[in-house]
């Protein structure tokens, strides 16, 4: 299946943005990586980045970065919040609330990948789906009203492992208790994110709520994801070929820059790298499996949502 590209030979960059001065992003994980390369872009074009991370003093180091890159005069700052924890994720919303006036997007960055063994948070989830999914599942529902009033956006960073594994979600055993594998978790936590991304596009279309939802992938990018979670031999096999396979962690960042701030984004759509597997190369729209669009799932998925964080959505 062809999938019409809308941005050129060379695919979207940042630099068809003009200024985003009085834009606020808000971005999980931005101490690093694919986030903390989104932060420079939007600060770059003069918006403010309120940064969501869980580790504090990795997260004031970033900030003084991005500050002496940028000027002491940067809208830059962070809240402490850890996505793997329901309770904190609560705790930052109801700072945010308290903060942050405005909302232009949400940016659904942060991830764990390729957990070595079978971990699970405080709340009782195997911590990928725990963190990719019900953590920002949660997070996206506290902050839908602020992101309503702002006439705002929900970026959902997914990953091309949504298709791969087992292509469903385990709902018989959903923390993999029977037969643990760090890349069928993996797969499972993407493919609910995207799922999840897809089904509120089709809840607040019907509920006709000024809300954007748009979907995005980096690819395969140099970041540190890898870092605290996979096996020994997974970490030494992507440090010996990352930077031949692999585009750089600012490249992998545009998707999701894009889909915070273009305008007149697609629904239904995935949006990332189109080259060599739509790894590496131009942005534009990618080829889209139907397991990522499957309502029946999709639906079910949502009710198990809102039962394990006790966020019911008004959609």
């Amino acid at each position: 299946m062809t999938v019409e590209k809308r941005f050129g030979s060379k695919g979207w960059t940042p630099e068809r943005l003009g200024s985003l001065a009085g834009r606020t992003y808000l971005i999980t994980g931005a101490n690093s990586g694919a986030g903390f390369e989104a932060t420079r872009v939007f600060l770059s074009k003069s918006a403010e980045v309120v940064m969501l991370n869980r580790n504090a003093e990795k997260s004031t180091a970033a900030v003084a970065r991005l500050k002496e890159e940028f000027g002491g005069e940067a809208k830059v700052s962070f809240v402490r919040m850890d996505l793997a924890v329901l309770d904190s994720v609560r705790e930052t919303a109801a700072k945010v609330i308290e903060k942050v006036p405005q909302i232009d997007a949400l940016i659904c960055n942060a991830a764990i990948a390729q957990v070595a063994k079978q971990d699970i948070t405080v709340d009782g989830f195997e911590s990928q789906l725990g963190v990719n999914h019900l953590g920002h599942f949660l997070l996206c529902g506290l902050l839908f009203q602020r992101l309503e009033e702002s006439k705002g956006r929900i970026v959902v960073v997914g990953s091309g492992a949504y298709k791969m594994g087992l292509k469903r979600i385990q709902f018989e055993d959903l923390n993999f208790d029977k037969n643990y594998t760090a890349w069928n978790s993996y797969a499972q936590s993407k493919l609910a994110q995207m799922m999840f991304a897809y089904e509120l596009q089709r809840r607040v279309k019907v509920a006709d709520k000024n809300v954007g939802v748009q979907v995005c992938h980096p690819g395969a990018s140099r970041t540190n994801l890898l870092k605290d979670t996979a096996s020994i031999f997974n970490r030494i096999i992507w440090s010996l070929t990352s930077h031949i396979i692999a585009q750089s962690a600012e490249k992998g960042s545009w998707p999701e820059v894009m889909c915070a701030a273009e305008e007149r984004l697609d629904s239904a759509k995935l949006y990332g790298p189109t080259k060599r597997s739509e790894t590496v190369g131009p942005i534009d729209a990618c080829k889209l499996d139907d397991v990522a669009l499957n309502k029946e799932m999709a639906a079910k998925l949502w009710m198990l949502s809102e039962k394990k964080t006790g966020m019911s959505w008004t959609l």
